[in-house]
This record gives C-alpha cells, sequence and structure tokens, in this order.
C-alpha cells in the first residue's frame, strides 16, 4: 500500500528538553498559583485551549521559551512526528512475535506503511509552517489541515487492520495512543489557528470552508490543476499529444506492461511524465509508489484499456495514480471475497477523467488527502465509494458528490426496487457527505441514509442533500436527526442535513 507525498520533506532536527519544560510547568503552578503568568505560559495557555489533549499539550509546548506564535505550532507537529516515529518502531518490533500469524503480520506490515506516510506527512507540514511568514500562514492553512488529517487517517487504518477481539488490536491501540493525542492537538491547533493568534493580537483571515469551483474560471477543473496541465489534457482530448512512454500488450510500444512503463519512470520528476496505455486489458497490480511523482496516465478509452485484478480482503488493494484519463480499472474478486477494492487512492492533489472503475465491495477507497474526479462511472454493491469517515472533528475530509448519477446498472434495472439502496452510511463518528446538483434515480430509499450496524443517533454527523433532480432526491421522508433550510443565493436553494446513527 503506498502513497506519495509532492512536497520536498526536509531533514526534521528533534528538539530537547520536553522532560525539563514539563518540570517547569508543573511547578510554576504548584509556586504561582494566582499570579500573572509569563509571556511563554500564557502562550502555552493560548495554543492548548482549542485541544483535545491538554495535558499532552502542555507537555508538549511548555518547553518553547519563546513568544513567536510559529514556534508553538512547529513544536506540535514536531512532537507528533518523534511519537509516530516511535510507534513505527513499536510496530516494527512486534512482527517478530508473529511469525505463524500471517494475518496480523500483515496487519503491522501494514500499519509500518502507514506510519512512514504519516511521518512524511508530518515533515511536509513541518517544512511549510517553517517556510512560511507568520502572516502568510493564512494560504497555508487548508493544506496544512488536509496533511494532519491524513496523519489521522493512516493511524485509524493501522488499528482497522486488526480485528476488534484481537489482543494486538488492544496493543496497538494503547501503543499508538500518544501519537494520536499529539497530531490531534497539532491538527486543532492549526484549525483554530485564526482565533489563537487573535489572542496575540495578529488578525488571519483564514476561509472558513472550502468554495465550490467555477467552471468559468477553472472550466471543470480543479483550481490547483495547473495550466500545463490544462494544455497536457486538450491534446490528449484532440489526439494531440506525445507521450514518454508507449505501453501495449502487442508489443508496439516501449512496454508490454503498466508496471515495466512506471519502474522506467524518472523518480521525484519535477514535470509531468506521460505513458500512453494502448487498449488491452493488463491483468496486474498497478503501485504508484512516493517516489513517482507528477505521473500523468492515459488510454484509449473505459472500454478499451482496462486494468483488471483479483486482490481482495486478504490480499490488499490496487493502485494510486497520480492523473489518470480514459482508462478502466476493475475487481473482479466478486461479492464472496468482501472488501475488494479496484483503486485506493491517498496521493494529493489527484485527478481522474473519463475513468471507469467496477467491484463489488468498496471499489474505490481515497484513502486520504484530496482526489477529484470528473466524467467517471463508479460501481459496485455495498459502500462502492467507500464510507466516509473521520475520527477527529477538526479533519477536514468529506466527500462531495456533484453533478452526477446515482442509477442502477441496466443490467440490474428490473431488481432494482429489491434491494434496499441508500446514498451512504456513516463509517466513524464524524462522517460528511454532500449530494447535490445531482440526478437520483427510483432505486434510493425514501429514507435516504442508514445507520451503521444498528448504532444510536448522534448529533456528530453532516450528511446534506442540495438542489438535486430525480425520483430519488424527495426530501420528506429522509432520516433526519435536524433539517436546516437557508438561503444561499436566491430563497429557491435549500439543504436537509441529517445526523444519523454511527458505530463508536
Amino acid at each position: 500500500m503506498s502513497a506519495k507525498i509532492i512536497i520536498t520533506a526536509v531533514s526534521i532536527i528533534l528538539l530537547i528538553g520536553v522532560a525539563i519544560g514539563v518540570v517547569a510547568v508543573v511547578q510554576y503552578k504548584k509556586s504561582h498559583e494566582g499570579s500573572d503568568l509569563s509571556p511563554s505560559m500564557k502562550a502555552v495557555s493560548n495554543f492548548c485551549s482549542s485541544t483535545n489533549h491538554q495535558d499532552s499539550c502542555q507537555k508538549t509546548l511548555g518547553s518553547v521559551d519563546s513568544t513567536d506564535p510559529k514556534e508553538y505550532i512547529m513544536k506540535s507537529i514536531l512532537a507528533a512526528e518523534d511519537a509516530v516515529k516511535k510507534f513505527f518502531n513499536y510496530s516494527d518490533s512486534l512482527i517478530v512475535t508473529v511469525k505463524n500469524d500471517s494475518r496480523t503480520r500483515m496487519g503491522l506490515e501494514d500499519c509500518k506503511d502507514m506510519m512512514d506516510y504519516a511521518i512524511q506527512s508530518l515533515q511536509a507540514s513541518y517544512s511549510e509552517v517553517g517556510d512560511a511568514q507568520l502572516h502568510s500562514m493564512t494560504d497555508r492553512v487548508s493544506d496544512l489541515r488536509t496533511w494532519l488529517s491524513a496523519v489521522i487517517s493512516y493511524q485509524q487504518s493501522c488499528l482497522d487492520g486488526f480485528e476488534d477481539k484481537d489482543t494486538m488490536k488492544k496493543n496497538m491501540t494503547d501503543g499508538i495512543t500518544d501519537a494520536s493525542e499529539l497530531t490531534s492537538n497539532a491538527l486543532a491547533i492549526v484549525t483554530k489557528l485564526t482565533e489563537i493568534l487573535a489572542k496575540f493580537g495578529l488578525q488571519l483571515n483564514v476561509p472558513n470552508s472550502r468554495k465550490l469551483l467555477s467552471v468559468e474560471t477553472h472550466g471543470y477543473f480543479p483550481s490547483w490543476f495547473s495550466d500545463v496541465d490544462r494544455k497536457l489534457f486538450a491534446k490528449i482530448d484532440n489526439n494531440n499529444i506525445k507521450p514518454n512512454a508507449i505501453v501495449a500488450k502487442d508489443g508496439s510500444g516501449q512496454f508490454r506492461t503498466i508496471a515495466a512503463a512506471l519502474a522506467a519512470a524518472p523518480k521525484k520528476s519535477a514535470v509531468r511524465h506521460v505513458i500512453y496505455v494502448k487498449a488491452g486489458i493488463y491483468d496486474e497490480y498497478i503501485t504508484l509508489d512516493k517516489s513517482l511523482t507528477n505521473i500523468l496516465m492515459f488510454g484509449d478509452g473505459p472500454r478499451r484499456t482496462i486494468v483488471t485484478g483479483r486482490k481482495n480482503f486478504v490480499d490488499g488493494p490496487l493502485s494510486e495514480p497520480d492523473s489518470l484519463p480514459d482508462q478502466w480499472v476493475q475487481n473482479t474478486a466478486g461479492a464472496a471475497k468482501h472488501q475488494a477494492v479496484a483503486l485506493r487512492i491517498q496521493s494529493d492533489k489527484s485527478a481522474f477523467f473519463n475513468c471507469r472503475m467496477d467491484a463489488y465491495q468498496d471499489t474505490l477507497y481515497n484513502h486520504a488527502n484530496r482526489q477529484f474526479f470528473r466524467n467517471c462511472v463508479i460501481s459496485g454493491t455495498i459502500d462502492f465509494i467507500f464510507a466516509q469517515g473521520k475520527s477527529d472533528p477538526n479533519e477536514n475530509t468529506g466527500i462531495v458528490i456533484q453533478n452526477c448519477r446515482i442509477v442502477p446498472e441496466e443490467k440490474l434495472f428490473p431488481d432494482r426496487l429489491r434491494l434496499a439502496t441508500y446514498l451512504g452510511r456513516p463509517w466513524k463518528k464524524f462522517s460528511t457527505t454532500v449530494v447535490m446538483e445531482s440526478t437520483l434515480g427510483d432505486l434510493i430509499r425514501p429514507e435516504g441514509w442508514t445507520p451503521w450496524a444498528g448504532s444510536a443517533f448522534e448529533d456528530t454527523l453532516y450528511y446534506a442533500e442540495y438542489n438535486n433532480r430525480g425520483p430519488g432526491a424527495n426530501l420528506d421522508r429522509r432520516l433526519t436527526g435536524k433539517v436546516i433550510t437557508r438561503s444561499i443565493g436566491t430563497p429557491a436553494m435549500k439543504f436537509h442535513t441529517s445526523t444519523i446513527p454511527f458505530e463508536s
């Protein structure tokens, strides 16, 4: 299971004196009850008041002897990185104890992979803060929240790899506590940065939410898509592009397999490396790891260029491309194999155009960071777009389904009403999903959303529908914890927000 961080990482020199700082905080509190706090202690108080784990936050930041807010932000990230590295080593030490338990061993190996990705995200976050002037932090908050949210996703994915009743699950849960708490603290600090800096007399106008794409401005591309990339895609559409490499089953290209073309691609490339995959069925498992940056891979259309495989709950995921147009990715493991992901993606700012993804359960697993899909077909049966989940309220993750058609496969149309079909169900406590400006077929049940494993209702989720159409878009009988109606632009626009069950 691989991923890549496009930001170049820098070496981190761990700070010392944490233990001394902790003692100083404790002694200060005991001997100065009711007295005025020093500037550094006030800074610690200001930063830690926004966190969910204030004791660990105060222990971490108590060693910072500065009034520069950047020092406290960087220290919180560095402490999380140090804790993740310790947990990485802990996971590694346990592998030798489970030689005869292949499933548990695989879970531990996956944890090591996840922690490696987490360390990279933390290093990128640290560098981003270090390189920024305080007044320019406004432009960095979104990236920082995304990367720190990814760290939490990696930590949770590590634990999800073990059965709940296993002793190893408890050991790993206990072992990851420090890393989880310190990452949560760093994320909370970044999320509440505007309020925290206001206490220092500094004002930053950080946007409270993401904006919808403007078609006129971005032309159906994400805002982070460069002009160079848009021109490349225009050349693909016009059949006027010269690829760096050609893959062809019949030997008419430089490579017969996609894996061979990727193995020959330049590592850590600063420019797009374009791979053209000719029509054919490629029965192989494709992984784009962190060394393969700036890959653009395109085919002859989703019905002609097909990547297929059979990995499932036991064997793991398929691939993580950077930009991928005009291809078909499928997993043929079948329903009996339970989770059988066709595409797992956790690289940041990746895009998919005119692609088709088919499987049975968990077809598309957008694991972490930011991805964009346009003109894609995604099919399956259970949670075929992986059930969205986040465990920390400050994570900025979620799924937005916009201008789509949610309809049954043509061959299943006669049986569409026989089995219950819902828009989604929550995987974790703060699940966030928005379905908007889309066509919903009559297969969607009137309730719209369904609980997870019979859990109780909680007011922690955000499930929204906006301006949808079709017989499945009627909101009259939707499951709802609360309904919010508000005008956005015109009174005709209405949100329906439901809080629904989650599994604790």
